[in-house]
C-alpha cells in the first residue's frame, strides 16, 4: 500500500453532485455521460465507465453521489470529462456512493 499525507489528500476536492442526465455514449460498452448539477452556475459533464452496471442509465437521474471536482478535465471519446463519479466495488457488488435527498449540490465532503 502507498501512503498519501494529510496535506496531500486535502488537495483533493469532494463534493455532492446531483444527476440531472444519463446517457450511453454510443459505440462503448462502459461509458455514460451524465450531467450534474454541482451547485455551480452550468452543470458539469461527467463521462464514466459506469455503464455495466446500469442497464438504464436512467436510473441516475435524481442521485446526489459524490463525486471528485478538482480533477484536471480529460476528454474521453471526444467528451470533456469534468470529475470523477465515486462508488465502491467487490466481486459481487458495485455501490455509488450516494447522500440523503435533503443534501444541497455542491456541498463538500470533508
Amino acid at each position: 500500500m502507498s501512503y498519501v499525507t494529510l496535506d496531500e489528500f486535502k488537495k483533493l476536492e469532494i463534493k455532492i453532485g446531483h444527476i440531472l442526465s444519463a446517457e450511453k455514449v454510443a459505440d462503448t460498452d462502459k461509458l455514460l455521460k451524465l450531467s450534474v448539477d454541482m451547485g455551480e452556475e452550468t452543470p458539469r459533464q461527467i463521462i464514466s465507465g459506469i455503464s455495466a452496471y446500469f442497464l438504464d442509465p436512467q436510473i441516475l437521474v435524481g442521485k446526489k453521489c459524490a463525486f471528485a471536482t478538482n480533477l484536471e478535465p480529460r476528454t474521453i471519446r471526444g467528451f470533456e470529462s469534468q470529475g470523477m463519479i465515486l462508488a465502491v466495488s467487490g466481486d459481487s457488488f458495485f455501490s455509488l456512493l450516494e447522500t440523503l435527498p435533503e443534501v444541497t449540490p455542491g456541498s463538500t465532503v470533508k
